[in-house]
């Protein structure tokens, strides 16, 4: 089997991808242009991307590929109609990223209430050295404690979420499109949620449906003194909604790990917004996670190999 990986993002010096070449002749590509690609994958049998495209127009000039993986639990770079289309079996990577994502949301969150970059420059440049007390809080603090906690999707990522927001104290709150009956929370409208919450935090995934979710209208809902977080998808949010949002005062806080459009564009309206922390899309990049998504996506192709495909999604 010829097998196309895409590494970028993926690969550093410790990572080892040794465990495809067990599976057949691999080429392992970064960023490279449409064009490369195409030409790279014209005799190859197995895709595996992470931001790469795959659509028609690549499945038609490329018609040995008959399996296509993603380094990612979402799959929305892949066109599964296409790949119906031309019998392409599409395989996801599920919960690999549970633990670093949920940890990297409370991360966000809790830079958001205790004021961590501000007290750091503060202190940095001399403040406490100068204070004349033995504390100074100029930069008002909150306690997550008792408060209220929406969770929109309640997937591994979504369930892990709330789980620890419980154990934090707060109330929570879980908003999903279909009802579960293994959720523990109480189960409430978007709206709702959107209302009554101090935190909003998503974890749905990116479709028509949930596209623009946070937008002018459901801002408005929100209490001005609430704060969302988002580690699911930037697509999920309107950015200029919300960055007018926090510019005047309609919403305290929010704390982001993705955009819509990546690497972040230089007129993003989020990059200079009030009360807005970004991270550069990296709540999954831990090394033990990179590690355990090479072991899920391996473990995947070779699956297909033997005729017993999981985690299929087409």
């Amino acid at each position: 089997m010829k097998i196309a990986i895409n590494t970028s993002a993926i690969v550093d010096d410790k990572l080892n991808l040794n465990v495809f070449k067990e599976l057949g002749e691999c080429k392992f590509f970064g960023e490279i242009s449409r064009e490369q690609l195409f030409e790279l994958c014209r005799d190859v049998d197995a895709l595996i991307v992470n931001k790469v495209e795959v659509d028609e127009a690549l499945l038609s000039a490329c018609p040995k590929i008959k399996y296509v993986g993603t380094f990612a639990t979402g799959y929305n770079v892949v066109d599964l109609k296409a790949c119906r289309r031309h019998g392409v079996t599409v395989c996801n990577a599920p919960d690999y990223s549970t633990h670093a994502v949920s940890q990297h949301a409370f991360a966000l969150l809790l830079n958001l209430y205790g004021k961590i970059n501000e007290y750091t420059r503060s202190v940095k440049a001399g403040d406490w050295i100068n204070s004349k007390t033995f504390c100074y809080f100029p930069y008002p603090t909150r306690e997550l404690y008792g408060k209220k906690f929406g969770v929109l999707g309640y997937g591994n990522i979504g369930s892990a979420v709330a789980k620890i927001a419980q154990a934090f104290g707060a109330e929570v709150y879980v908003s999903t499109r279909t009802p579960r009956t293994d959720c523990p929370f109480k189960q409430i409208p978007f709206n709702e949620m959107l209302e009554i919450c101090d935190i909003v935090s998503l974890h749905c995934p990116l479709n028509e449906g949930t596209r623009g979710i946070i937008n002018k209208n459901s801002l408005a809902l929100m209490k001005p003194d609430a704060v969302l977080i988002n580690t699911a998808r930037g697509g999920l949010i309107d950015e200029q909604a919300l960055a007018d949002a926090l510019n005047c005062g309609r919403l305290a806080g929010a704390a982001l790990d993705t955009v819509a459009v990546e690497p972040m564009l230089a007129d993003n309206p989020l990059n200079t917004a009030k009360n807005c922390i970004i991270t550069p899309h990296i709540a999954w990049v831990a090394h033990e996670t990179r590690e355990r998504l090479v072991g899920i996506v391996a473990g995947n192709l070779k699956a297909f190999i033997n005729g017993t495909p999981r985690n299929v999604v087409s």
